[in-house]
């Protein structure tokens, strides 16, 4: 447990955007021995061959072929996680002290991300020779530079009571304080020479906040992690570590993990769970192994995909909060979501196909289930397997804190999961 944890632990640390998530991911892969792939050019694949393939630096799609014709296996999960993004201008100056205008990427727990140092990172787009050709660079300020300082109590009586934050209003990281030397464009300024360029080459970035802070062990017996982005960096390891156990030269058919981005804004992007890259990476594999389209189709007909994200655990604090008779614990194993409306994907066969695994293998599992009168929350394994169509089932670690700046996780449960998407895509 104590290894699966680490290794956790260690990619967390790597992966404080989408793009240094798929980053992360690429030089695992490619000391597993896999091959890159360009979406913008013509592929030759090879079977017993091992590949990846980026979408816009934020999605990453990775397979192995096996030796002869056998079944379709997809393990899916996403990259990106709730965080604040700066603005295009962000420099605000108020009396003296420079804050920056940012906003809300994904469904945030804000008073989690208060009183915290936080980094930046992301990736910057600078001017080049050709304008359709700016230069990229992927940045990460591994230092603490912002923070969003809560208001003392004396001045707020009620925070304890009400504590309700305006995100425009009462969010905005402070960044620097300067008096009258504070300039209107100091973080342009600041970046600038970060990046040791003059301001007016910087054309565009993307950057996100994150805590610096690292993640840890924690609990009497050290059985806890306690960590920003454990929702949901601990699916895309599992995922990237059952690809890369898989033995090619024993293997039939193909196994494919798809790492997508925006999953918590609705998936509905070019690199999301909704778009159509899986579909046309999946043609592209078919036709470069000079098969037909018709045998991709029936493949999928006849395929399995695991959509893995993390599950509500049974807090001990709000008991009320969990449907009577499904309550997933921390420590007690993979969590296969169900809901009536679809919201999770799966149905009969496909639970039936992940809980004969686990018994199999001796993994422990639990049920979740949404109280009837809680809404709950989704993911993109109904949004995949409906432009995919192949039976899926949704799967993950429990988590108490979810969508906290800092998540909490069972350790042995991270191994469990390990474990069933090792033997899934074995």
């Amino acid at each position: 447990m104590k290894k699966d944890i680490r290794d956790l632990l260690s990619f967390i640390k790597e992966a404080p955007t989408p793009y240094h998530t798929v980053a992360a991911a690429s030089k695992r892969l490619n000391k597993a021995g896999f091959t890159e792939l360009k979406l913008g050019e013509k592929w030759q694949l090879q079977s017993g061959g091992r590949y990846y393939v980026k979408a816009f630096d934020s999605t990453l799609l990775a397979f192995a072929l096996g030796q002869e014709k056998g079944p379709l296996r997809i393990a899916a999960a996403h990259t990106d996680f709730p965080c604040f993004r700066l603005k295009p201008q962000p420099e605000i100056t108020k009396e003296g002290y420079g804050v920056l205008n940012v906003e809300k990427y994904g469904g945030m727990m804000l008073r989690t991300w208060l009183d915290r140092p936080l980094a930046l990172a992301g990736k910057a787009a600078l001017r080049g020779a050709d304008p359709f050709a700016p230069e990229v660079q992927l940045v990460n300020f591994q230092r603490p530079l912002l923070t969003i300082p809560s208001l003392a109590i004396h001045m707020d009586r009620e925070v304890n009571d009400e504590g309700k934050l305006n995100a425009q209003k009462d969010m905005l990281p402070l960044a620097a304080v300067g008096g009258e030397e504070l300039t209107a464009d100091f973080f342009h300024a600041w970046l600038a020479k970060q990046l040791k360029v003059e301001q007016a080459d910087i054309l565009s970035y993307e950057l996100s906040a994150y805590p610096y802070e690292e993640g840890s062990l924690c609990g009497l017996t050290e059985e806890f992690v306690s960590s920003p982005r454990l929702d949901n960096l601990t699916s895309v390891v599992a995922c990237l570590q059952g690809l890369m156990a898989v033995d090619t030269a024993k293997m039939s058919g193909l196994r494919l993990t798809a790492l997508f981005d925006n999953e918590e804004v609705g998936s509905q992007t070019k690199q999301g769970a909704g778009s159509a890259v899986l579909l046309q990476v999946l043609e592209r594999i078919y036709l470069a192994m000079g098969k037909g389209r018709e045998e991709m189709l029936a493949d999928i007909a006849a395929g399995f995909m695991l959509s893995v994200d993390v599950a509500h655990a049974l807090h001990p604090n709000f008991m009320d909060k969990c449907d009577p008779s499904h309550k997933p614990v921390l420590g007690g194993g993979v969590v296969l979501k169900q809901a009536a409306s679809q919201s999770y994907a799966g149905d009969t066969e496909a639970v039936a196909v992940v809980r004969g695994l686990c018994e199999k293998n001796a993994i422990l599992w639990q049920h979740f289930v949404n109280r009837s009168d809680s809404r709950g929350g989704s993911t993109l394994g109904s949004i995949a397997s409906a432009l995919v169509p192949l039976r899926t089932m949704d799967i993950g670690v429990p988590l108490l804190a979810m969508h906290s700046a800092r998540e909490l996780m069972h350790g042995s449960d991270q191994s469990a999961l390990n474990k069933l998407i090792k033997e899934f895509l074995s």
